[in-house]
């Protein structure tokens, strides 16, 4: 019933007040498991890839976001818990992998689930090298991953900014196609993961033409 209300009376609104462009809309599945993996430039990519994939999309979220103070607090937390977002801790492992468990669950289900997987934002527009959870959920579920690259969100909302700017620059959506991991599941798990996160992150590159630094956030690694 939320999704519906979501996707018939918020989204047209949010659609109006940020004019997302969407390339390769074609090349969403529109059923079974998916894994949605992205670049992550600004905390509105959360609001705006959801607006431009034709499903519901489950989150992984900074638990920071569950826990705010005051009104603009209280919304957030009833925004995201009631999309189903999944609030994670960074840099705490065994928390981290409570949320890529309860993915796994999602994808089960045959939903969607969405991951970063750089782990947090960039810090400077730079794309950086993908953490390895996205692989081990790859190799769990068995699911196709939806790679997307996300253009000029960080001009909506740049990082440490507290509210969006609303009609300014228009963000683009670059939608690739569903890949499939098949083929690596006889390697040993860990080359496995690995080999499977750096495709994923240089598909998501050449959608996002973003430059690759070849090293790891390591804001993901501060909580």
């Amino acid at each position: 019933m939320f999704y519906t209300f979501m996707s018939r009376v918020v989204a047209p609104i949010l659609r109006l007040l940020f004019r997302p462009r969407v390339e390769g809309l074609e090349n969403v599945p529109h059923y079974g498991p998916l894994i949605v993996a992205s670049n992550h430039l600004s905390f509105i990519d959360s609001f705006i890839i959801p607006l431009v994939i034709p499903r519901p999309v489950t989150y992984i979220a900074k638990a920071d976001y569950f826990t705010g103070r005051g009104l603009k607090g209280r919304f957030v937390r009833w925004f995201l818990t009631t999309l189903g977002h999944i609030p994670v801790r960074r840099g705490a492992q065994r928390a981290a992998m409570g949320a890529l468990e309860q993915g796994l669950q999602v994808l089960e289900n045959s939903g969607a689930f969405a991951i970063y997987p750089e782990g947090t934002r960039s810090p400077d527009g730079r794309l950086y090298r993908g953490r390895t959870g996205v692989g081990w959920l790859v190799l769990a579920s068995g699911a196709r991953v939806l790679p997307v690259g996300v253009i000029g969100t960080e001009k909506i909302q740049p990082l440490g900014a507290s509210m969006p700017r609303v009609f300014g620059p228009r963000p683009t959506v670059r939608i690739g196609q569903p890949m499939d991991f098949s083929q690596y599941r006889d390697l040993p798990p860990a080359r496995a993961r690995r080999v499977i996160t750096d495709e994923i992150v240089a598909t998501i590159q050449k959608l996002s033409g973003q430059e690759y630094t070849g090293t790891y956030n390591e804001r993901a690694d501060k909580g």
